[in-house]
């Protein structure tokens, strides 16, 4: 069974997937400017005051994200409510990723093509959603910015840890992701996800693979069948 793409399903699957696919990097979850619009999209965004050597941090943490073209990791995420599930993720840029929650979760996404292909195999439904419609067209791209739409709206580096406060800039009601690093060597550590409605979900990477060897048939979309 697949679904066609319209701006419900697509945020209903962003929604369901976006804290842990948009981790890696950048944007989950604070997205769906182009289809919500309203009072969320059209609020003010404050920037950060960021000094010279906050600034530098920045940078550095934009030039390591770049530098990551190929990434797998085990991930643990914590959401709202208190559940804790695992998954592994992949990734390769530009365009390709694959998210896998560990069993009995029935969930599958894949980005490649252009398009991101959302598999419950426990419903057999199928989502396909033009991957330009979603943050993740925003995490593997050729290019990754800090400063191209996006607003750093925090900053806090400590106990050998550096914390980015992000929102997308035009819509900061929308919801914020902060990603955190360990500064020496500089690597994501966690990431956690604020939505509009103030629900937070918290995401750790472990037994991380920067560079990693990533064959590309797990890139592979998952069968479309009205297609």
């Amino acid at each position: 069974m697949a679904e066609k793409w319209d701006a419900t399903s697509m945020k209903s699957v962003l929604r369901a997937v976006a804290p842990m696919c948009v981790g890696l990097a950048l944007f989950a979850g604070v997205a769906y400017a182009q289809d919500t619009g309203g009072d969320a999209a059209s609020a003010a965004v404050v920037s950060a005051h960021l000094s010279a050597a906050d600034q530098v941090w920045v940078a550095r943490i934009e030039q390591t994200l770049n530098h990551a073209l190929t990434f797998e990791a085990r991930i643990q995420q914590i959401d709202a409510d208190g559940k804790r599930t695992t998954g592994r993720v992949w990734m390769k840029r530009p365009g390709q990723m694959r998210l896998a929650y560990d069993p009995p979760s029935p969930l599958l996404l894949v980005a490649n093509q252009g398009k991101v292909v959302f598999r419950d195999s426990q419903l057999d439904q199928t989502t396909v959603i033009p991957m330009d419609r979603t943050p993740l067209g925003l995490l593997l791209a050729q290019h990754i910015s800090l400063s191209d739409g996006v607003t750093v709206t925090a900053f806090r580096h400590e106990a050998g840890l550096v914390a980015v406060k992000l929102v997308r800039t035009s819509a900061p009601g929308d919801g914020s992701l902060t990603l955190v690093f360990y500064d020496n060597p500089l690597a994501l550590r966690s990431w956690s996800v604020l939505d509009a409605q103030g629900r937070e979900t918290r995401v750790t990477l472990f037994d991380v693979h920067p560079g990693a060897d990533v064959p590309a048939s797990l890139f592979d979309l998952p069968a479309q069948p009205d297609e």
